[in-house]
């Protein structure tokens, strides 16, 4: 276990020996085999009280964890999308109700001519979920899955249903960034040179960045039973991977620190150390829930065979929201209900809750269902909420 130095929880509203549960708990996980091992950061106010490396990197290997690891992040890249999404519109070069075939005529067809940009980015354009029929060696090719999705027919009228879209809806999103953009950066560039590089966030990459490589953390599903993702194919992406794979909905690669000033840029409004990348009135709006009470229906099998009851998909623009009342919660059923960040499959989350001030990052090795990484999120995310004092 390794930790960076970090100013006095006290300090901030935080009680330490609260916060500790929550390395703790992870630290029985990990010597209870449920998964491998976890870089947790927590901050308030801005000020990092907690972040450590527990369990391992790579179990196999005996290899520990450290702060600076480097963790597939899988759906919180989306994030980065809807971001990079959100600047086309800053810049008045598309509108959220925009048709996407305005811009792609290609993909308006089969029905999908009148989806607009929010729908995609809301998971309400009634896309299928599955992955286009494409070569499995084209996964991290944008320009091929973005034509494939394009020959998909819908599974629902665009705006009926909340449906999440793992790959498809982005591969769209970040084709249409390109097409604005003028088609001459690579997606991975436009990422690096207008999101990463302005906010520090020098250890993160779509695709894997050579000089990342000794440090990243490989795919290992620990939890093998059905799932929304079959485990052979999620560590499938540990081959598949390289440094021009281009996956706009969970292609990125990064550090626990990194992730922090992405989710510390969001709290501050869309700013961090003098670099806007988003005005503070379109992030409003994309961390406002766009679904209202319907439900995440990729999530019905899972629910099914847990018991559990629908719940609200609480999606904003690119993000996952808090909202109110009682069901399966990643981000901790005590955060408030304005709280917004990202959560990949079955490893990884981040969250911001703008009413304390606090962020949370937690990135792991050893993936779980998405059900029981749900319970093993909310767990950690409330014991993170327990230590505030004010």
């Amino acid at each position: 276990m390794e930790g960076t130095e970090t100013m006095e929880s006290h300090e901030l509203g935080m009680d330490a020996g609260r916060l500790a549960r929550v390395t703790a708990a992870i630290r029985s996980d990990v010597d209870a085999c449920r998964y491998d091992g976890a870089v947790a950061l927590v901050a308030r106010h801005g000020e990092v009280v907690l972040h450590e490396g527990v369990g391992f990197a790579e179990r196999e290997g005996e290899r520990p964890a450290r702060v600076d690891d480097v963790f597939f992040l899988f759906s919180v890249t989306k994030t980065f999308t809807a971001a990079a999404v959100l600047r086309c519109v800053e810049r008045g070069q598309v509108q959220l109700t925009t048709p996407v075939a305005e811009i792609l005529p290609e993909f308006g067809v089969l029905g999908k001519e009148r989806i607009t940009v929010a729908q995609l980015l809301t998971h309400t354009g009634g896309l299928p979920p599955e992955l286009p029929f494409v070569s499995p060696d084209k996964l991290g090719d944008l320009e091929t899955v973005a034509r494939g999705v394009c020959g998909q027919a819908l599974i629902a009228r665009p705006g009926r249903v909340v449906s999440y879209s793992p790959i498809g809806a982005f591969a769209v999103l970040g084709a249409l960034v390109q097409r604005l953009d003028g088609g001459t950066r690579p997606y991975r560039r436009i990422l690096e040179e207008d999101l990463f590089a302005p906010l520090g966030m020098k250890n993160t990459s779509l695709g894997l960045r050579p000089d990342l490589a000794d440090r990243l953390a490989p795919i290992v599903v620990r939890d093998r039973s059905p799932a929304i993702f079959p485990p052979e194919a999620l560590e499938a992406i540990n081959v598949l991977m390289s440094e021009e794979f281009e996956m706009p909905g969970g292609g990125a690669l990064g550090t626990a620190h990194d992730l922090f000033r992405w989710a510390e840029a969001l709290r501050r409004g869309g700013e961090l150390d003098g670099e806007r990348i988003l005005s503070p009135a379109l992030l409003e709006l994309a961390t406002t829930n766009q679904t209202g009470d319907e439900p995440n229906h990729i999530f019905d099998s899972m629910c099914e065979a847990r018991g559990w009851d629908d719940f609200p998909a609480n999606i904003g623009i690119g993000f996952f929201l808090r909202g109110e009342g009682v069901f399966p919660m990643p981000f901790g059923l005590t955060a408030s209900a304005d709280t917004f960040g990202g959560l990949g499959a079955g490893s990884t989350m981040f969250w911001v809750d703008p009413w304390r001030d606090l962020v949370f990052v937690c990135l792991t090795t050893g993936l779980l269902e998405d059900s029981r990484h749900f319970e093993r999120m909310q767990r950690l995310s409330d014991l993170v909420l327990a230590a505030v004092t004010d």
